[in-house]
């Protein structure tokens, strides 16, 4: 049995890596120029479909990232850089558009506070972790009283030497 489910997880594996990845342009956008099209493909990676914000345009379905698409491609077919696309969309619709925001002072926080904000949520983490194994700890001592009470319990309960055969 163990040999079947190996067998089969194996050759979900090699399904998967032998798929390639989907893609939302459509038939009607693709370029004649190989090279333009990898273009094309490359710079619509790098840009987020705004409906869908987790996807970039060359994933989403969307009809905006669709007239994304069509809008690299005219700009390549006019003959635009990859900068200079980068940066009409940019103009139009924002930082917001990169997937990966770029390294500039209005972005400076984000870079370099992530990770420190990061490391403070770990380290409060396990400070919380520490504190509630620590004071887990055995329950406080009897009383006197509580303790000769239950000396008495046990005294009670235990078998006496005359009762044994």
């Amino acid at each position: 049995m163990r040999f079947r489910a190996s067998l089969l997880a194996a050759f979900f594996a090699l399904f998967a890596l032998g798929v390639p990845s989907l893609h939302a342009v459509q038939p009607d956008e693709v370029l004649d120029d190989p090279a333009l099209e990898a273009r094309a493909r490359a710079l619509s990676a790098g840009l987020r479909c705004l409906v869908c914000q987790n996807q970039s345009i060359d994933d989403s379905d969307a009809p905006l990232a669709k007239d994304l698409r069509v809008l690299v491609r005219e700009r390549l077919k006019a003959g635009d850089s990859d900068d200079e696309i980068i940066a009409f969309v940019v103009s139009r619709y924002g930082e917001f558009v990169l997937l990966k925001p770029r390294f500039t002072p209005h972005t400076w926080l984000l870079w370099l506070a992530t990770p420190f904000v990061l490391l403070l949520a770990i380290v409060g983490i396990l400070y919380g972790y520490i504190r509630r194994a620590t004071t887990s700890a055995a329950p406080p001592d009897l009383t006197k009283s509580e303790q000769e009470q239950l000396d008495r319990l046990l005294d009670a309960d235990a078998p006496k030497a005359a009762d044994k055969p």
